[in-house]
């Protein structure tokens, strides 16, 4: 059965800048150095894909130079590895450059390429001589796209991946990111169907590995904002609901707290039906948009979002479901109640770390969608501050110029 990946169903929000260097390095690196020729090696006539005088620059597990564990990771060995791992660098990697900025992404990208690489020669000295794939020179991206997908699995495990399938017949299916990554491409590709000869499965493992590890303590530490949809809002929530089941088990009433030295009285207000009614449709709608934000219908949770304005226009979403709705209005060009959504969205969540890209936003659709002048420019100068971003903030002040 061949199963191949095709999309997900995010996109960055800012140009992955660094990802698409990368993608471009490894595709001329790639065509300068791609040269297959025979080598006499051991008594065996071996096949090596790299030019002779590149083959100074892949990773030899027994005899590594340091700067070898960064070239091998740009030598590929032949169309399809170079295309594969590109084709995942890009798919996975857009994101993951959005959501770490052009530096720590190039940082990160680098480091899985050593560490993989290290992992590889340390479960080599184990296997000894058994493995072939241990004893041959190491080349190709993989163990750093590998990191890439292990921290995109952190980032955003409950996003969608679409999947094209080929089994007598062929389709496409919609499978969670946390489930296709964990089960598919690291548990099966890498540690049950181990076919392939001379694939460096474990500098894979080592990579994901990295990639899980170094995602989980980049948002627990702070350094990368969370989500509340990232696996480490995930486990946290997993420990609370644990903790509440052992408390419970153990006879403690988890609701039960200290009381207060004085009693204070306080007189039962009586709903009348119809704001029990508001109440109960408000309850309804907000765990409806929870449920359609969970499956990534945003347009579904856009059309709920105005039904619950039109109930009470002080209810407020989460920063991340705010956000997205405003997104999913903005593209749909229902630009009154997008900027409704993003100045509800200044109001509350001031702190946002891409704030000024929001601002950016409001500005220029003020400016040229509504025609409001005095707005516009407004929120074009406070996004003028905060920009760092070159073309962002040549649009900005293009904008108001022309205002």
């Amino acid at each position: 059965m061949f199963i191949l990946p095709i999309r997900t169903n995010i996109w960055p929000r800012r140009t992955p800048y660094a990802n698409y260097a990368l993608i471009l390095a490894n595709i001329v690196i790639f065509a300068i150095t791609y040269g297959p020729h025979y080598h006499l090696v051991g008594g065996q006539v071996l096949k090596v894909e790299i030019r002779h005088w590149a083959e100074q620059y892949m990773l030899y597990p027994s005899a590594g130079i340091w700067y070898q564990f960064i070239t091998y990771a740009f030598l590929h060995g032949g169309f399809f590895h170079v295309g594969f791992n590109m084709f995942f660098l890009y798919l996975f990697g857009n994101n993951v450059s959005d959501k770490l900025g052009t530096v720590k992404y190039l940082i990160f990208y680098f480091a899985g390429a050593v560490l993989s690489a290290l992992g590889h020669i340390m479960l080599g000295k184990l296997y000894g001589s058994a493995s072939i794939a241990h004893n041959m020179p190491l080349v190709g991206a993989s163990g750093a796209v590998s990191a890439v997908i292990g921290v995109y699995l952190v980032f955003y495990p409950q996003t969608l991946i679409t999947v094209f399938y080929w089994f007598f017949f062929f389709g496409t299916l919609e499978i969670p990111a946390i489930y296709f990554i964990a089960f598919k491409l690291i548990f099966i590709d890498n540690i049950i169907s181990r076919l392939t000869p001379n694939v460096a499965y474990d500098a894979h493992l080592a990579g994901y590995a990295f990639g899980i590890a170094a995602g989980l303590i980049l948002l627990a530490t702070g350094v990368v904002s969370v989500t509340g949809f990232d696996l480490w809002s995930m486990i946290k929530q997993w420990n609370r609901r644990r903790r509440y089941r052992d408390s419970v088990a153990g006879g403690l009433d988890p609701f039960a707290g200290r009381r207060p030295a004085k009693q204070v009285k306080v007189k039962e207000v009586k709903k009348t039906a119809a704001q029990q009614e508001k109440e109960g449709k408000i309850t309804n709608i907000r765990s409806e948009i929870s449920s359609r934000m969970a499956q990534r219908n945003f347009a579904a949770a856009a059309e709920l979002y105005l039904q619950l304005n039109e109930l009470d226009s002080d209810q407020l979403l989460s920063r991340q479901y705010l956000l997205d709705v405003a997104n999913q209005l903005a593209t749909e060009a229902r630009y009154e109640d997008t900027a409704q959504a993003y100045e509800k969205f200044i109001r509350h969540y001031g702190n946002y770390e891409y704030i000024e890209q929001v601002e950016l936003m409001l500005g220029l659709i003020y400016s040229r969608y509504l025609q409001q002048t005095e707005a516009a420019v407004h929120y074009l100068k406070e996004a003028e501050k905060k920009l760092t971003d070159p073309g962002q903030l040549k649009m900005c002040r293009d904008e108001l110029k022309k205002l």
